[in-house]
């Protein structure tokens, strides 16, 4: 019975944490829609996006796991603490008003440019995630598919409606990683 509820408290946290890392290309993904988009190219995004937050969670995940065994216990502060940077910096992100890069999505470089910068800090939450023991597939299905299907509501919503929650959506995502962190700390 322990294991079974120790199992779902993981899933249901990896689960919280997949969604509020989507919440970036959900915000972004707004505003490109917005800008006017194929459907095709909602599609191309959309997989793009889902396969930057297998990779670059996964880079970090291996980091992660040769700190921990370098550090030992240390490595699970370090994890909270760099949660709650992440979480810090995506809400402060969100309120300093910038724009969405301007760039053609349509080409290779744009489409690159954008999964980066939308994955960019699922590579920090895989470092923390590294330095704990978690199940390493589950997490990237959950990353993955999470990415991809925020990424085509942003665009989707961004296509038919106003840019209401472009900048909630960062500091939504923001603040979930920013309890996540102090909840590893505490």
């Amino acid at each position: 019975m322990l294991t079974s509820s120790i199992a779902l408290g993981q899933f249901l946290t990896i689960l919280i944490m997949a969604i509020a890392l989507g919440m970036d290309a959900f915000s972004i993904g707004i505003g490109i829609g917005m800008r006017g988009i194929r459907l095709r190219d909602v599609l191309k995004i959309s997989i793009v996006v889902g396969l930057f937050h297998i990779l670059m969670p996964l880079m970090g995940m291996f980091m992660g796991q040769y700190v921990s065994s370098l550090l030992g216990n240390v490595a699970t502060a370090m994890g909270g603490l760099l949660l709650i940077l992440l979480g810090c910096h995506m809400i402060y992100s969100s309120f300093r008003g910038g724009n969405v890069p301007s760039f053609d999505h349509r080409t290779f470089w744009g489409l690159l440019i954008f999964s980066l910068s939308v994955s960019i800090d699922s590579f920090s939450v895989g470092v923390s995630l590294g330095m704990f023991a978690t199940d390493i597939m589950l997490t990237m299905l959950l990353f993955g598919a999470f990415g991809g299907l925020l990424s085509i509501a942003g665009l989707m919503l961004g296509r038919h409606m106003g840019s209401w929650i472009g900048d909630y959506g960062e500091a939504i995502g923001g603040i979930i990683l920013l309890a996540f962190g102090l909840k590893f700390l505490l």
